[in-house]
């Protein structure tokens, strides 16, 4: 009798508890990225641009078809944040 992986098993009762995750990991990985802009004191605005730019691209491979999600959820944010820290506008 051969074993299947886990991840193979009950592939469509998996979808659901894969998505959580991913969704956590976003939201664990935005948390972060926040707070790195707001509190390392030697962050330049070119480095904050960037760690938000590789963040978007993080969230859209994990989530490749919410670009619309994420402009509205964590653009505005991280525009905020960044407003505030570096005094822009």
């Amino acid at each position: 009798m051969e074993m299947q992986p886990a991840s193979q098993f009950g592939g469509e009762h998996n979808e659901p508890l894969d998505e959580a995750r991913r969704l956590r990991r976003l939201q664990v990985m935005m948390s972060m990225v926040m707070s790195v802009i707001s509190q390392d004191p030697d962050l330049t605005l070119e480095e904050a641009a960037e760690i938000a730019a590789n963040a978007r691209r993080a969230a859209l491979s994990m989530f490749p078809d919410k670009e619309l999600a994420y402009d509205i959820l964590y653009r505005p944010r991280l525009q905020r944040l960044m407003n505030e820290r570096f005094r822009l506008q």
